[in-house]
């Protein structure tokens, strides 16, 4: 029976919940959140969440006190008439009056209709009032007319337009094409790599659980690659696959495997075997270790049954064998294609995404997206995509292959 948790127990697993609340929770919320949102830190109009129209009072108070310093310069320019200097005189002190208005600014705040239609209007009025003045006397070389329509425009942007835009990012993620091949990259990689990885996994398990002499060596040796970090193997890897004194490329060529040892990194589908190789290398001794523990639950007495009715080892595998490490396979299957689905240190220090993004998967797009390009918004849209992805993986790996992973005495 499922026994009900006491109050006190439960207390035990508050600091659990806790944790995954910061940590897992928490970073999923924000994800999405971001992803309603056209977040670039690196564009003053878009380094916030903006659900409506908003102005940069602290930029604004600030591009003020330089129109008027400019103006304060220019109108010492010997030649200009009476009436300019007045204008710019008056502009001064609009300006002025303006800049005291927001001289306790606390930064991008959302004001008033009425105190918007306000700043634009001053906006267009002084930018028109300056422009005329400066035509008027091109002759003229002032100090700051390139400056102060520098400052005209960067005054525009202090009004903040509302950044949200809904789901529209996910429709724009569907017309992505690069979104796409880097999905197909992520599968292809996925695919290939556990399927040799599971492969060369399980016969690495079985051999490891022979009863030998000296199978505590052959497991200790088995699981070097494994532990060794993954940025550690792909910049190992990065020397064996060089171009000019690779030792894996050079043997390549002259197998007549690739044309030159340059096509290893440096073209798609050599850098993409690359990926695939270097991942298979460093994780088969993961999945071996996985279907070993599978492997060493199951009563030798069956084998030993089997073997009095004469079955063949083949037939042990197939009867005995696969069916008893189907929970195991499923669960090192499950990990290891979530994991191959998101991988990124091994491609972004092997290949970087590259050539030409020939390489370039989810995770590595997404970086690009948010620490490359620091587009938050569009970068935790692919983000969330490609947790759907591995929501849905995980699904299809539980229901097509039936293992009750979980059970529950009833």
């Amino acid at each position: 029976m499922i026994r009900r948790l006491s109050f006190k127990q439960f207390l035990f697993l508050v600091p659990l919940f806790v944790f995954l609340g910061i940590f897992s929770v928490y970073p999923i919320v924000a994800s999405v959140l971001y992803s309603f949102f056209d977040y670039k830190t690196n564009n003053q109009q878009l380094n916030g969440f903006y659900m409506s129209e908003q102005l940069n009072e602290t930029l604004f108070a600030e591009d003020c006190g330089y129109v008027s310093y400019f103006i304060a310069s220019d109108k010492t320019i010997e030649g200009l008439s009476d009436e300019d200097v007045a204008e710019f005189e008056a502009i001064a002190a609009e300006t002025e009056e303006m800049q005291a208005q927001y001289a306790d600014a606390t930064g991008t705040v959302k004001v008033s209709s009425s105190e918007m239609e306000e700043v634009e209007a001053f906006i267009a009025d002084i930018s028109e009032r300056l422009t005329t003045v400066y035509e008027n006397n091109s002759d003229l070389e002032f100090y700051n007319a390139e400056n102060i329509q520098t400052i005209l425009a960067e005054m525009e942007t202090c009004i903040v337009e509302s950044n949200f835009h809904g789901l529209s990012g996910y429709a724009t993620l569907l017309q992505d094409s690069r979104f796409w091949k880097a999905l197909g990259h992520t599968v292809v990689f996925t695919v290939i790599s556990v399927a040799c990885e599971l492969v060369l996994g399980l016969a690495l398990a079985m051999i490891m659980n022979m009863a030998i002499k000296g199978i505590g060596l052959v497991r200790t040796t088995g699981l070097i690659p494994w532990a060794i970090p993954t940025a550690v193997s792909a910049t190992i890897w990065g020397f064996l696959y060089d171009g000019s004194y690779g030792v894996v490329s050079k043997i390549f060529t002259v197998l007549h495997i690739i044309p030159k040892q340059s096509a290893m990194l440096l073209t798609s589908n050599g850098a993409m075997a690359s990926a695939i190789i270097a991942d298979v290398w460093k994780t088969t001794p993961y999945m071996a270790l996985l279907l070993l523990a599978g492997l060493q639950v199951i009563d030798k007495s069956l084998y030993e049954s089997a073997a009095l009715d004469g079955a063949t080892p083949v037939q042990t595998f197939f009867r005995i064998t696969m069916p008893l490490l189907k929970p195991s396979l499923v669960v090192a299957l499950l990990f290891r294609t979530m994991d191959g689905f998101r991988v990124y240190d091994l491609i972004a220090i092997l290949t970087g995404g590259g050539p030409a993004n020939g390489t370039e998967t989810l995770s590595v797009y997404a970086y690009k997206l948010m620490f490359s390009q620091s587009n938050y918004g569009y970068g935790s849209v692919v983000v969330i995509a490609m947790a759907i992805c591995i929501f849905l993986i995980a699904l299809a790996f539980i229901k097509l292959l039936g293992a009750q992973l979980i059970s529950n005495d009833d």
